[in-house]
């Protein structure tokens, strides 16, 4: 039988998502706890991979199990996990259903401070020159990747994907002035590796006048990398929200 689990995790401690040698990532840690309780080898499938440091509110991956779940098991899988973990359910799916490629829409968050937070050190990107940001540029910028598919200008390079299309269907900037707090909001059926920070690096660099926004209209049309590419931090980033159809009702 086959299962999804919805988890949240921090990502600060953590070398990314997916399992690599000599390094300590969710996916592993993930699949140890449920092998530990379940007494049998489990490997899971994640919506996607996120990078070292970066977060998610919301993830699912899916698994799958023939025998029956002890007594009190999602909380007994959470005292197996590290504190930056937590699973918060499980439930039964379709033999076919697929965390990755069913996913039809997935969100991010990018969080942006004034100032240095020793309570948010490592969920929120201290930005030095937040002062000098000019909100309409950056949501001009922002606006402006509404009107495009492709997106090879921000995509790390050495990537292996077959295509540069996404289906962006948000990209909002919202300034909270009582907080002095910038929050990036972005929605696609799917991103490329890295393609999130590095956007927040654009809208960054025009928000203080250091990218023109033609300079990235250019980068778009004709799809090349802009001479000031940045990527922002991986702490302030975190995975929100994913949409599967069969899920509609439930998440």
């Amino acid at each position: 039988m086959r299962y999804f689990a919805e988890l949240a995790y921090n990502g600060t401690t953590y070398s990314g998502w997916q399992k690599q040698p000599n390094a300590l990532t969710v996916q592993e840690d993930v699949e140890k706890a449920l092998s530990t309780v379940l007494r049998t080898p489990i490997e899971v499938v994640g919506c996607g991979r996120t990078d070292s440091s970066v977060h998610a509110k919301q993830y699912f991956l899916h698994f799958d199990f023939e025998g029956e779940f002890p007594k009190g098991f999602v909380n007994r899988l959470n005292k197996f996990l590290y504190p930056a973990v937590s699973i918060r359910r499980i439930f039964e799916v379709a033999e076919t259903a697929h965390a990755r490629f069913d996913a039809t829409s997935r969100s991010y968050e990018y969080h942006i401070d004034f100032h240095t937070n020793p309570f948010r050190e490592h969920t929120i990107y201290a930005y030095p020159f937040a002062a000098k940001l000019d909100l309409e540029k950056m949501q001009a910028a922002a606006s402006l990747l509404l009107n495009y598919k492709e997106f090879f200008p921000f995509c790390k390079s050495k990537s292996d994907v077959k295509t540069m299309l996404c289906d962006l269907t948000r990209a909002e900037w919202i300034y909270d002035e009582k907080q002095q707090h910038y929050i990036f909001y972005i929605s696609a059926n799917r991103f490329l590796r890295g393609m999130v920070r590095l956007i927040v690096g654009m809208c960054l660099h025009v928000g203080i006048g250091k990218v023109k926004l033609e300079d990235v209209k250019e980068a778009l049309e004709n799809q090349t990398r802009l001479n000031k590419s940045y990527s922002a931090p991986p702490h302030g980033l975190f995975l929100t929200d994913i949409r599967y159809p069969f899920l509609e009702e439930e998440v």
